[in-house]
């Protein structure tokens, strides 16, 4: 099913989200940002869906980030409200998604298409992929947490260089500085991110969903959200929480036990 120039098609236990904008190199507009996070809310309340894939259309780009044609003529506090701050409350959705994400990235990811990248666990570039954060060249900054996300995962020197230069990252430089997690030929890339994305979906899935919010706890993703669903999920599992409800129900005191 495609709306709004993105589609999502589910196997098993695997959901596939393309964006489908491949005559614009699948440059994001605002209605595409709106399904996105859709999508996000969807998945996250999906149950059957264990491990999502992340790609564009088309045999050039991944997607070459925000349409300029789309924002450029926004006065400069709609440039914050509608864009800045609503990319960053999506790209945040998807990167705290519950279940794995891997990006399979299929050509170019520049600008904003590289910090959708991000919001990844796992990236898989084909061969002809390059990476860049372009936004100097038109007088803007990264606004979707590429200083932020990428510093994290790559570190501030690699971080500025591509920034500051604007330089074009091969996939196989993208690999070695840790961008990517491995590069494949072009028309094997939906087999191998399938194949990774099933070989996740055949783990339990909570264990990998848990141990996905403590990795982003430690680099200080929703570090507070992760701890509290924790420390709260573990004393409702107790006696004393089970305790707790009946006392209430019945209008008693409780009688708690530590345990």
């Amino acid at each position: 099913m495609t709306d709004h120039f993105v589609s999502v098609a589910r196997e098993a236990h695997v959901a596939t989200v393309t964006l489908e904008r491949p005559d614009k190199l699948n440059a994001l507009t605002p209605a595409m940002l709106e399904k996105l996070e859709q999508i996000a809310r969807d998945l996250e309340a999906d149950t059957a869906t264990r491990v999502v894939i992340l790609t564009g259309s088309g045999a050039t780009a991944f997607c070459v980030g925000a349409d300029i044609n789309e924002w450029a003529a926004l006065e400069p506090l709609d440039m914050w409200r509608r864009w800045v701050r609503r990319g960053h409350q999506v790209f945040d959705q998807w990167a705290r998604l519950r279940q794995p994400v891997i990006a399979a990235v299929n050509g170019h990811a520049f600008g904003g298409g590289l910090e959708l990248a991000l919001t990844a666990d796992v990236r898989i570039a084909a061969t002809e992929a390059r990476f860049a954060l372009p936004e100097a060249f038109i007088a803007t900054c990264p606004g979707w947490s590429g200083t932020q996300r990428l510093v994290r995962l790559i570190g501030a020197s690699h971080a500025k260089y591509l920034a500051l230069s604007g330089t074009r990252l091969s996939a196989a430089d993208a690999h070695a500085c840790g961008l990517v997690h491995e590069v494949v030929p072009r028309e094997q890339l939906a087999v191998r991110a399938h194949e990774l994305a099933r070989e996740m979906a055949a783990r339990a899935p909570v264990a990998l969903q848990l141990t996905k919010q403590l990795v982003n706890a430690a680099s200080g993703e929703d570090s507070a959200a992760t701890l509290e669903a924790m420390a709260g999920a573990l004393a409702a599992s107790t006696q004393d929480a089970a305790e707790g409800i009946r006392s209430f129900r019945e209008k008693r005191p409780p009688l708690y036990e530590g345990r």
